[in-house]
């Protein structure tokens, strides 16, 4: 019998580039437009006025991708029109060409301009490659992607999306724990954010190794993805996250400082951190359980010898204040006398072979079944199980080791999934493991304790992951370097739909030196997940561990996150809104000023829309902070710089360098132990004179429950504006009685000695005040005094707080 090979024609155009090719044929449908060209099909779709769908196949189905999008296209205006080189379709914002002899689409906004262009190679395949090219545009920068290393301009560095588990990653490592494909880009032209929803693994090139094109692909899979312009880069990230999600509101408790190691054993040892937070007046709310919580690390146990009574131990570590949380690893123990490993075996809910064949991993346990989240019967199984934990009195979850990380690091692309019953291999399920079983923990959450809130802490996600979870930016290293990558990462992360984000504060591996740790406490408290955590085998890491001086600054600037929970809460409920994060890159407000994307400056953030945070090195008593366009008030003197320029500042270890945005307002409140205990019922309000005004939305509700999305809750706009001179508390939304029965308000800048409340006359008092406190002199030598500000003078008035509008005027 003779065997027939493949021509060598055919094995070459196999591995070869093959474009889209010639328009065939097109026609209109009700979101847009579809057609056949020579090599495959198409599918514009305009989601809306800001967003179009572009899809390409060489099948006419086109793959379902169910995890990262929420949304349908609504119906919008458009037109579609053909001319003898052009199809042409147009939104409000964009206008959109597909060139007939080669299918290059060329994005436009509404005045003409280029925003984003194919190179004439256009979409692409390699075998079951596919690929974009994209022209780069004149100055062209890229940002996002979510977790990836590197700087912030993205440009002329590559960068691939398979989550994957790395311990102590270097500062330039990829890929990392979660693959976020989307990036924005920005030109004098405009600019524009595209959404690669392509689960398979993927890459996207700004111009490594080449200088004619940028592109992105995957290994699989059709080339989908989501176009998407509006004026301004936080425009645009709202439209991201108005496909793939927004965050839900997290409990207050899990705004508040988080202690974590891996591990705190036994009880006695939790007990013993718990009291020492209180004894020595360091303001926390969160301790985590890591794996020797468990009997031999399997998951929904407690070690009988180290946690003999973990019911009993949780329920006194909450009369002190504190939330628990654990860790939930994927791997379950393949144990015949293990409940969980036989219940899933006779369900059919772990991931197997295509003979059938369970397929295990080693992991904590030993050689460990992989539960299939991606199945909706196994994540309803893993929300039952879970009530092992809420009967102990858990508070939330952790769920790491999720890419799914085994030992080895090589997980056989063969294994299979259900893919919501599509099926699917490993090669396109494991960049959503992480993020379905983030999932899988929430709604178990929520069906175990129907009336609170979920806190759920991821390690892996994709597109949409903050839906489900919080993200931390994984096993970091203890050094300086590691320090301000990890701001990057967050302000990554943040452009990238994931507003809830922090890093392991003093680093995972290694361990900090005294000052390192230090400045590390003093960036984490303007970071939206503020949570420290240390390895096994290190010294402790704890905020008193490294001497009284930085016992002293941890606890100050524990204390001022603490004091502006309110800004904090209100700007959390503000990103559950629009999807906006909290710790935004300068980039977001200044995408053309060169200055930010240089080395020296693309640290620097802006927290919650006023604090302009600048991370420094513990090392250096003195660095060059930059100045965006605008003024700025240093925090802690009040000290007034204009801006569009660069200055020097002093950065004594116990002053990390933030000024505030001239113009802007926050709120504080009275220092508290953890988020659960009473304060004082004074709303300080501190309102910095500027050229611009600003608005702020105060927001409260009672910071556990969802009784907010029934209307209990309390809103009012507080808006300054200078031409007025007047500062207006607008009348208050919603059901819910404020916490705060009176407004204390700091005038920092301001000159006047009497305002006027809703008309009538108020005398301004005058104070020196301090947002952290002094450090204690414990060297005797007058020239190791620490340095100390405060703001002299500062003018103040006090009024009850009410539902009517309150209106100060006279502000000069």
């Amino acid at each position: 019998m003779q065997v027939s090979h493949p021509s060598t024609t055919q094995i070459s155009s196999n591995s070869r580039h093959m474009g889209l090719g010639q328009i065939q044929s097109w026609s209109e449908h009700t979101f847009g437009i579809a057609g056949e060209a020579t090599n495959g099909f198409f599918k514009i779709t305009i989601y809306n006025e800001s967003i179009i769908r572009i899809q390409v196949s060489k099948s006419e189905l086109f793959d379902s991708n169910p995890y990262a999008v929420v949304v349908e296209p609504k119906a919008t205006d458009f037109k579609a029109s053909e001319t003898d080189q052009y199809l042409i379709i147009e939104s409000e914002m964009i206008h959109l060409s597909l060139q007939k002899s080669n299918s290059a689409l060329c994005f436009r906004d509404h005045k003409g301009n280029i925003l984003n262009e194919d190179d004439s190679l256009g979409i692409a395949w390699i075998g079951t490659e596919v690929n974009c090219y994209k022209k780069v545009q004149k100055d062209e920068h890229y940002l996002g992607l979510g977790e990836k290393t590197g700087g912030l301009d993205r440009k002329g560095k590559a960068f691939t999306n398979w989550n994957t588990d790395y311990f102590g990653y270097g500062i330039e490592d990829d890929p990392l724990y979660m693959s976020i494909p989307f990036y924005l880009g920005v030109h004098e032209g405009g600019n524009y954010g595209i959404f690669f929803d392509n689960p398979h693994k993927s890459v996207f090139n700004f111009g490594a190794s080449t200088n004619r094109f940028m592109y992105f692909g995957a290994e699989d899979g059709d080339m989908d993805y989501y176009f998407i312009h509006r004026p301004t880069l936080s425009e645009i990230i709202s439209e991201y996250t108005h496909l793939t999600g927004k965050m839900q509101m997290p409990p207050k408790w899990a705004l508040g400082f988080q202690q974590c190691r891996y591990s705190y054993y036994p009880d006695s040892e939790v007990k013993t951190l718990a009291q020492t937070f209180r004894d020595k007046d360091m303001p926390a709310d969160v301790i985590y359980l890591d794996i020797h919580h468990m009997e031999a690390y399997k998951v929904f146990t407690f070690d009988g010898e180290k946690f003999p009574d973990a019911k009993s131990l949780i329920k006194e570590l909450k009369k002190k204040g504190f939330r628990v949380v654990v860790i939930m690893d994927p791997g379950i123990k393949a144990e015949d006398n293990y409940t969980p490993y036989v219940e899933g075996k006779e369900k059919g809910l772990f991931v197997t072979y295509p003979d059938g064949q369970e397929y295990q991993g080693q992991v904590w346990p030993g050689w460990c079944a992989f539960p299939d989240f991606t199945k909706e019967e196994t994540r309803n199984w893993w929300g039952e199980k879970m009530k092992f934990y809420e009967d102990a009195g858990v508070d939330g979850y952790w769920t790491d080791m999720n890419e799914p990380a085994s030992w080895g690091q090589f997980t056989p692309n063969l294994i299979e999934f259900s893919f919501e019953g599509t099926g699917a291999s490993h090669r396109k399920a494991r960049n959503v493991y992480g993020m379905q079983m983030a999932r899988s923990a929430q709604e178990g959450a929520v069906k175990q304790r129907k009336k609170e809130r979920p806190f759920i802490l991821t390690r892996s996600g994709y597109s949409g992951i903050q839906r489900y979870a919080a993200a931390w930016t994984g096993d970091n290293v203890a050094s300086e370097e590691h320090m301000l990558a990890g701001v990057r990462l967050v302000n990554s992360l943040g452009m990238s739909g994931v507003a809830f984000s922090g890093f392991d504060v003093g680093g995972f591996a290694g361990e900090a030196s005294k000052s390192l740790f230090a400045r590390w406490m003093s960036i984490g408290a303007f970071t939206p997940l503020f949570r420290a955590h240390s390895m096994i085998n290190s010294n402790d890491a704890e905020p008193w561990a490294f001497g009284e001086e930085v016992e002293e600054i941890s606890r100050n600037y524990m204390k001022f996150r603490y004091g502006i929970l309110p800004t904090l809460y209100s700007k959390f409920y503000k990103s559950t809104q629009d999807g906006l994060p909290l710790s935004q890159s300068l980039a977001i407000h200044f995408p053309l000023d060169k200055k930010v994307y240089s080395s020296a400056y693309q640290n620097q953030f802006i927290f919650c829309d006023a604090f302009l945070v600048a991370p420094v090195e513990s090392t250096k008593e003195i660095t060059k902070v930059y100045l965006p366009e605008g003024g700025w008030y240093y925090l802690y003197s009040d000290d007034f710089y204009s801006g569009s320029k660069e200055i020097y500042m002093d950065c004594p270890l116990n002053y990390l360098p933030v000024l505030i945005k001239s113009g802007s307002t926050f709120t504080m409140q009275s220092p508290v132990s953890h988020t659960g205990e009473k304060h004082d019922g004074i709303l300080r309000v501190h309102v910095y004179r500027g050229e611009k005004g600003s608005t702020f939305v105060h927001y409260e509700d009672d910071g556990n429950s969802f009784d907010y999305t029934k209307g209990s809750y309390f809103q009012r706009e507080i808006s300054y504006d200078p031409d007025q001179k007047a500062l207006t508390f607008k009348q208050c939304d919603g059901n819910y009685h404020s916490d705060f029965s009176e407004l204390e308000i700091f005038f920092h800048g301001f000159q006047m000695d009497t305002v006027q409340v809703n008309g009538k006359n108020h005398a301004v008092n005058q104070q020196d005040f301090a947002f952290l406190g002094k450090l204690t002199e414990f060297d005797p030598l007058p020239e190791h005094d620490h340095p100390y500000h405060e703001i002299k003078n500062l003018k103040s008035i006090k009024i009850k707080h009410d539902k009517n509008e309150i209106l100060i005027s006279g502000l000069l």
